[in-house]
């Protein structure tokens, strides 16, 4: 039987796997780092949130950019102490952009904030020793364009904070996101093109997202190989955007692609951000789920991810 063409892509990147598993050995033996994005927790502790990251062996965190304000947010001493006793090191920074604090807004004070917001957090990257900083161009929740120059603008505001970035040693990195959330900035060449009219060493990598090339990439592998190394963090969740292994995305080709890019190194990570379907996705950051449910979420999503790549590597 003829492959369909979405198979024959993820065929190609099988055999390169094969390839390599064959020819470097050396090069499976680490495993992804899987962290986890506690923001679609909302309003849960940090102490419970790195409770249940321990219980699953997740080593890694995705903290909330939680500092909307200089009375708001964590406190770097006290959220590295609760980390640390669970075995816990904050991978990166999630930044959380609205119609209140956007790049490529066409109010003065809406970028402001914008500017602001990234030096509190990127602040409290650099306490807690986070790798990046995750960027959003434009809102999250505005899927309409303000006019046509939100591109132009949202690069002059980005390139404002960059300096930031290579001041405080934190990767900027741009995350494209479905046209159905935001205006701007929806693939792996825009993050691209946004990068190079950027021209700023402290912006140079990409923030993926599993369920948003879903929707907008022709193939998620290809995708995935694009980012090249520019990609240092990938965010997961299944089709339906629930905890993997409950739609009908294809993780094992996911998991290849990442190991042909050598992705399994230290300073990329594998973060899962399973938050259920809708178009706001910012609802579960200001709410309060039930614990056994959370807890549920990372377990499966956890195990099933790690199954997948004890199944594709361990053979070796």
């Amino acid at each position: 039987m003829k492959l369909q063409n979405f198979e024959i892509k993820s065929q190609k990147i099988k055999e390169e796997f094969l390839k390599l598993k064959n020819e470097a050995p050396a090069r499976f033996k680490k495993r992804l780092n899987l962290s986890w994005s506690n923001w679609i927790f909302g309003l849960e502790s940090i102490e419970n949130t790195a409770i249940r990251l321990q219980r699953n062996k997740i080593e890694f965190i995705e903290l909330n950019g939680n500092r909307q304000g200089n009375d708001i947010g964590y406190k770097a001493s006290e959220t590295k102490k609760i980390l640390s006793e669970h075995g816990i090191k904050t991978a990166g920074i999630c930044g959380i952009f609205s119609p209140d604090n956007d790049f490529s807004s066409n109010r003065g004070v809406i970028t402001q904030n914008a500017i602001d917001y990234v030096k509190r957090n990127t602040e409290l990257g650099r306490e807690l020793g986070a790798d990046y900083f995750l960027l959003v161009p434009s809102a999250v929740g505005r899927s309409q364009k303000i006019d046509d120059r939100e591109f132009e603008r949202a690069v002059i505001a980005l390139r404002r904070v960059a300096d930031i970035f290579t001041d405080t040693n934190i990767k900027g990195a741009i995350e494209p996101i479905r046209s159905s959330e935001v205006s701007l900035c929806h693939t792996v060449q825009d993050a691209l093109d946004i990068i190079k009219a950027i021209d700023h060493p402290g912006i140079q990598h990409i923030n993926g997202d599993i369920y948003h090339m879903h929707t907008e990439e022709a193939h998620i592998g290809e995708a995935i190989l694009k980012c090249s190394n520019r990609l240092l963090n990938l965010h997961i969740a299944d089709s339906n955007r629930r905890a993997l292994g409950e739609g009908s995305i294809d993780i094992d080709t996911v998991i290849m692609a990442l190991y042909i890019l050598g992705y399994n190194r230290n300073g990329c990570y594998v973060t899962p951000e399973p938050l259920g379907p809708g178009g706001d996705s910012y609802v579960a950051l200001f709410g309060l789920q039930e614990k056994e449910v959370l807890d549920e979420l990372v377990r499966q999503t956890a195990s099933y991810f790690r199954e997948r790549e004890e199944v594709l590597v361990s053979s070796i």
